[in-house]
């Protein structure tokens, strides 16, 4: 099955060249780590390299760690500058990762002048490409159910060797305490390593965040990544994606929903980032282990 976007993530990889992917990566799994990145307004963004990245995930999904994961853009800093709740959501992230262009460009202006964009739809498929290899079990929570069928059916159809434990489409509403543990247990019971959350920005950050603790695995909240993978929404052609234009594309698609976010989000993140340049601000880089 073949994604209606021909330069969108892997879509004709065989085993052999899979293998080959992810043994490029050069995982040092179940090493520790030293973490580093820097303030991208107020939030602070880990600078890794893809391999850094999904080997650090893979540490600490072989021993089914209970870990999240937050994947962050132009929304994420910009809501997370305005928002205590968010910001601190985002805090306690065991890592968050530099998803948007801008603020991948963030980073290499504070120092890290290799950082790349580490999206979310790109990180789900490299991981489960990782995953089919290393035969780590991954379960899905999130979207709708018409979703999570055609997902299904493409995931089985590129990667058949895959332990694909779960997925569910929770209602869309606030779970009694008795559901979500019903939910947690499911997850829980499934024997699942990693957990891709795409519930949207911020209800899976906040979800994660209320779930670290109880599930035993780790979750990564990939937004939208469920509806590109399944071709429910047409992704941005690679160009765009190199580029940073990759909001435009979504704008274009959906201007009535996204206008006002991306009028707000984008015009407040390039002023504090202008300004932060003007008057000499830098980041504060963090190092620590994790």
């Amino acid at each position: 099955m073949r994604h209606p976007d021909p330069n969108f993530g892997y879509p004709s990889m065989s085993l052999l060249e899979r293998e080959r992917l992810v043994s490029r990566l050069d995982i040092p799994v179940g090493q520790s780590f030293m973490r580093q990145g820097a303030q991208v307004l107020d939030s602070h963004i880990d600078a890794l390299s893809w391999g850094e990245a999904i080997g650090r995930i893979s540490g600490w999904a072989t021993s089914r760690q209970s870990r999240f994961v937050t994947l962050c853009n132009v929304h994420s800093v910009v809501t997370a500058s305005q928002d205590d709740a968010f910001q601190h959501v985002i805090a306690q992230a065991d890592l968050a990762l530099p998803d948007g262009a801008p603020v991948a460009w963030a980073l290499r202006r504070e120092g890290f002048a290799s950082q790349q964009r580490l999206s979310g739809p790109d990180l789900m498929w490299r991981y489960l490409a990782h995953a089919e290899h290393t035969g780590q079990s991954i379960f899905f929570y999130g979207s709708t159910q018409d979703t999570l069928d055609k997902l299904k059916a493409r995931i089985q159809a590129q990667f058949p060797r895959l332990k694909l434990v779960g997925m569910e489409s929770p209602p869309y509403r606030e779970l009694s305490p008795e559901e979500d543990q019903a939910y947690v247990d499911q997850i829980n019971q499934s024997g699942a390593n990693v957990v891709f959350v795409g519930l949207g920005c911020p209800k899976q950050e906040a979800w994660m965040a209320s779930h670290r603790g109880r599930i035993r695995a780790v979750m990564l909240g990939v937004g939208a990544a469920f509806d590109y993978h399944a071709g429910t929404i047409q992704r941005a052609p690679l160009w765009m994606q190199k580029s940073g234009l990759e909001w435009l594309h979504r704008l274009c698609s959906e201007p009535r929903r996204l206008f006002k976010r991306y009028l707000h989000t984008n015009s407040v993140f390039v002023y504090r980032t202008l300004k932060a340049m003007l008057v000499g601000q830098t980041g504060q880089v963090r190092d620590e282990r994790r």
